[in-house]
């Protein structure tokens, strides 16, 4: 295993094979690809001989914003490169790993490729070259692309030895993976035919068929008919693969790749050299040739190829076997790819290995008796080839024109674990896209995948969670089953610009301990059910306090054992979990900017702050609770009404006190049963709002002073230490910061007022939480955080809204921080069983910006049109490689005839004149309509600006605003943040009393 490569992600676009899935069904329908030649691609009148092939749709469709690639340029670029780059998103997303999470690493990129037809076609003399056509147009080029736009820092390298170029990158991407040169490999292949040329070429050489098609070691072969392909797979060390869990197609275990060196010809196939690469690409494989079940071969088609490469595969294979060695190839599908032949034969192979059936070789039917196949130990797939259980070894391979063969030796992967029957569980499904409507769009594509798939979603939603993120605009909603989750995804389509949210900067989040009175029987039962790191942190609260309490608290709770809210446990069972949620929030990476604890709830908040350990902390609550439970009975009533009708009330009941103060409209009085009934019989006439809690007790008053000097004895038994957390104290009605929770806070803190209101004053006022989290069994201080006026702006969570919870509430807050910007760690909201990879829709690309091949006269500079794609409505919305998007919204007529931003920000001295001269020169450079730009767009992250660019800008500027004069380069970079700021800097140099752009 150690140095065995897993194909561990898959992209491909092959003739009417859009997607693996549709490619997969083409090879299992033993399906034709060939047609006629499309009218964007040649005159078939004028070349008929050549006009039939396997020839791709849209090819000349491009999300040019979400890769921030400007319409000019990507109308110079090579088509080879604008199929390539989403090709590849896909794949790493189906690895299982967002592409977003990739930048900055060390991922390789080894991309084949063969000859440079769109340099030909553009940089021929009838055009005049620019920068963008010759960047555009180098086939060198196509995987620095790639590697540019997804900020992939290993090494990087197009690679063309004709027709072997893709599985030769293949092997040079499987050695820098031994060699750790890269951790994640993207290796690939494109090809696609945009011009006769070729295939004049094979015409004149005898190889070109007649019908366009290849019929790989048919007696009716008579040559090769060309056609499109792009392939992608992503490569990992299978150890790594499996150690974080990803789905494996199916594993390399060994390549090869040598020449023919002086042979019978430059052109001409040696079969030596083939046997040669064979015997040794299974000998580093450690595998014998008699193991090899099937070959996924070169097999063009050609009389004398095909008649080679079966005598090499027999010299290799032939041994004494128990049964033939199974050959067959993929160009009787597709035609010949050229320089993405030889992936989509791994792709077949690595399919064919995962599903454990091999398709039928298309023209089987008529195998050509002169190969002598069946002398030779060989046979060719007739009908589907089941594979059956264990490991299957298979063989792949691809010759190059002048001689460069390639033999890659794959393997089935080992068996994933299977788990038994799993409890379902709430998930979090996540989706993100570069724009309101590419969230749109993916919804759509995501409900239609997992509609039907009738069963439990926590395994999809963990998929989504580490492949559907990292992109600006996100979305996030709980499921428990597929048609649940279908269901509300193409509700929430329907809604985009609700649900669409793109945050600018992580959540500050508050935390709030719930105080007493908020326990009953079985509280929090369902969530322990249904989430392990909520049972692992209740369990370890209940193991701390044990010693105290002589018993299992979690036995209780979820036999909802009505002890739970007697005296001596409900402030330990209370503490338990409202530590448990705390540590199970932090745990996902809910870290929160500051804690408040009411009453009793400052001690699981003392040890989320890290003022307390947890051993001190349960020791500690457990104490307070006896000593409490040995005091004389008492009660609380929680009025609702103006501060200055209760203190008149506590005038005339000397028996009673002011026990807490939650905000200006809510207070809890204590002290003795009677004068309590009375208190609330007053009110009541008053029309106030009166309640009796159900507690024993009467906390927060004289009543608790006698166990006072027993709290501080118990409490200089803890270590404490200064919040390493903002502590809003309930006993000060302030923030704490290196004030020590010491032995005199935890004595008074039990008998003195709870100052709720001004210690949330404190925390809201200092923190400026945008949400507040409430911890405790159900909800007791959300409401009051409304009440005393600070809901405004701060969204509201609670993770167990009551006895009904389970943990899907806990994953609602989860989704409602991951919409406002937190990245959770989502592995802690699943069970270890439902940490496996399912497959996911890939991502759905806007295809309606156009990029035919006219349009490199566009980006030659000849007029044609305003620079944009063809029916392109998006052509000028931009955002950057990273996943920002500027937001869209026209530049409109401003009351002064001037220009004004949607959305922009205005500048000091940026003259509308100035800022139309700007965003008309940002438009000629780029390609965008000036119509679709905004002041806020940025030059590098939305515009996709480089030096070349900024250069060209600088020209135009200087020509549309002569009264700035030559402008210096380093005086203007700092200028280029924005459109905005370049016109605030341009304004600034137009002469007093000048008519900026007038001579």
């Amino acid at each position: 295993m150690g140095d065995d490569i897993a194909v561990v992600g898959i992209d491909c676009l092959f003739p009417r094979a859009h997607g693996v899935d549709a490619y997969w069904d083409l090879l299992l329908g033993s399906g034709d690809a060939i047609g006629e030649v499309p009218p964007d691609r040649w005159d078939p009148a004028a070349h008929p001989d050549v006009a039939r092939g396997g020839f791709a749709d849209g090819i000349d469709a491009f999300d040019h914003a979400f890769f921030a690639v400007p319409p000019r340029e990507a109308a110079a670029m090579d088509p080879h490169q604008r199929l390539l780059l989403p090709s590849v998103w896909r794949a790493i997303e189906d690895s299982g790993t967002s592409p977003s999470a990739l930048s900055g690493s060390d991922t390789g990129v080894f991309v084949g490729v063969m000859g440079g037809e769109w340099g030909r076609l553009t940089l021929s003399g009838q055009h005049r070259p620019t920068p963008q056509l010759g960047a555009g147009s180098s086939a060198g080029m196509i995987a620095n692309r790639v590697s540019y736009h997804l900020d992939l820092h290993g090494p990087s390298l197009a690679v063309d030895t004709a027709c072997s170029s893709s599985l030769v990158a293949v092997h040079l991407a499987v050695q820098a993976l031994r060699t750790e040169e890269c951790s994640t490999a993207v290796a690939a292949g494109v090809n696609l035919v945009l011009s006769p040329t070729l295939g004049l070429v094979y015409q004149q050489l005898g190889l070109a068929a007649p019908d366009g098609r290849c019929k790989p070691f048919a007696a009716d072969a008579d040559g090769i008919g060309r056609a499109d392909g792009v392939g992608v797979v992503v490569l990992r060390r299978l150890r790594d693969a499996l150690a974080e869990g990803s789905r494996v197609y199916a594993v390399i275990r060994g390549s090869a790749v040598n020449q023919d060196g002086r042979s019978n010809g430059v052109t001409a196939p040696s079969r030596w050299s083939q046997q040669k690469v064979l015997a040794t690409a299974y000998r580093r494989a450690g595998v014998s040739p008699d193991r090899v079940r099937f070959v996924e071969a070169h097999g063009t088609g050609t009389v004398l190829g095909d008649a080679i490469e079966c005598a090499a595969l027999g010299a290799v294979h032939g041994v004494p076997r128990d049964e033939p060695c199974a050959i067959g190839s993929v160009k009787g599908n597709l035609g010949h790819t050229e320089g993405a032949a030889g992936i989509a034969g791994l792709i077949k192979t690595a399919l064919a290995l995962h599903h454990r059936v091999v398709p039928t070789s298309r023209h089987a039917d008529r195998e050509n008796p002169r190969l002598r196949l069946a002398e030779r130990g060989l046979r060719l797939i007739k009908s589907p080839l089941r594979l059956p259980r264990g490991e299957t070894v298979a063989g792949v391979s691809s010759f190059g024109m002048g001689g460069t063969n390639a033999h890659v030796v794959l393997a089935s992967a080992p068996a994933p674990h299977r788990p038994g029957r799993v409890p379902p569980a709430a998930g979090v499904f996540t989706v993100t896209a570069d724009s309101a409507e590419g969230l749109r769009r993916n919804l759509l594509a995501q409900a239609g995948a997992v509609a039907g798939r009738g069963r439990a979603v926590s395994a999809l939603c963990w998929s989504s969670n580490r492949a559907k993120t990292g992109l600006p605009y996100r979305y996030a909603t709980t499921a428990r089953d597929a048609e649940e989750l279908a269901g509300t995804l193409r509700r929430d389509a329907e809604r985009p610009a609700r649900d669409a949210v793109r945050p600018s900067a992580a959540p500050v989040v508050g935390f709030l301990f719930t105080g007493q009175g908020s326990t009953y029987p079985g509280m929090t039962a369902g969530l322990y059910r249904d989430l392990p790191a909520y049972r692992r942190h209740l369990d370890e609260a209940d193991a701390a306090l044990a010693p105290h309490t002589g018993r299992s608290l979690t036995e209780l709770l979820l036999a909802g054992d009505e002890r739970i809210t007697g005296a001596r446990l409900a402030q330990p069972a209370l503490f338990a979990v409202e530590y448990a949620l705390s540590q199970t929030l932090t745990e996902l990476g809910v870290r929160p900017a500051a804690v408040l604890g009411h009453s009793v709830g400052e001690y699981a908040a003392a040890v989320t702050a890290g003022a307390l350990g947890l051993a001190d902390a349960a020791a500690l609550v457990a104490a307070r609770a006896a000593l409490m439970a040995e005091l004389p009975g008492g009660g609380m009533l929680a009025v609702r009404g103006e501060r200055e009708a209760v203190d008149a009330l506590l005038a005339g009941e000397p028996e009673l006190a002011l026990a807490v103060v939650n905000g200006p409209v809510d207070t809890v009085l204590a002290g003795g049963r009677p004068a309590l009934e009375r208190a609330a019989a007053r009110l009541a006439g008053q029309g106030l709002r009166a309640r009796l809690l159900d507690v024993p007790l009467a906390f927060h008053s004289p009543a608790v002073a006698p166990v006072v000097p027993l709290l501080r004895e118990a409490a200089a038994r803890a270590a404490v230490r200064a919040p390493e957390v903002p502590f809003a104290s309930t006993r000060y009605g302030r923030l704490l910061r290196d004030e020590p929770l010491d032995a005199a806070y935890w004595g008074a803190q039990a008998a003195e007022p709870v100052l709720f209101g001004d210690a949330l004053s404190a925390l809201v006022g200092q923190i400026a939480p945008t949400h507040l989290v409430e911890l405790g069994p159900r909800p007791q201080l959300l409401g009051l955080v409304g009440r005393a006026g600070f809901g405004a702006g701060v969204d509201c969570l609670h993770p167990c809204p009551g006895p009904a919870a389970t943990g899907r509430e806990l994953a609602d807050v989860i989704a409602a921080l991951y919409r406002s910007g937190l990245d959770p760690d989502w592995s802690a909201l699943y069970a270890p069983e439902h940490r496996r990879p399912e497959r996911l829709a890939p991502y759905a690309f806007d295809d309606r910006p156009r990029f035919p091949r006219a349009e490199a006269r566009v980006a030659a500079g000849e007029a044609v049109d305003d620079g944009g794609g063809e029916g392109d409505a998006g052509a000028g919305t931009a955002h950057g490689a990273g996943g920002e998007r500027a937001e869209r919204g026209r530049l409109r007529p401003g009351p002064d005839g001037g220009v004004r931003g949607e959305g922009g920000r205005g500048g000091p001295g940026a003259e509308p004149v100035v800022v139309e001269a700007v965003v008309g020169a940002v438009a000629e450079v780029g390609g965008y309509p000036a119509g679709e730009l905004t002041r806020g767009a940025r030059f590098y992250e939305d515009l996709g600006f480089d030096s070349v660019m900024i250069m060209q800008l600088k020209d135009r500027i200087e020509a549309r605003l002569p009264q700035v004069g030559e402008l210096a380069v380093p005086d203007l970079i700092p200028a280029l943040r924005s459109i905005d700021s370049l016109a605030v800097h341009l304004a600034g140099l137009v002469p007093a009393g000048a008519t900026p752009g007038k001579e």
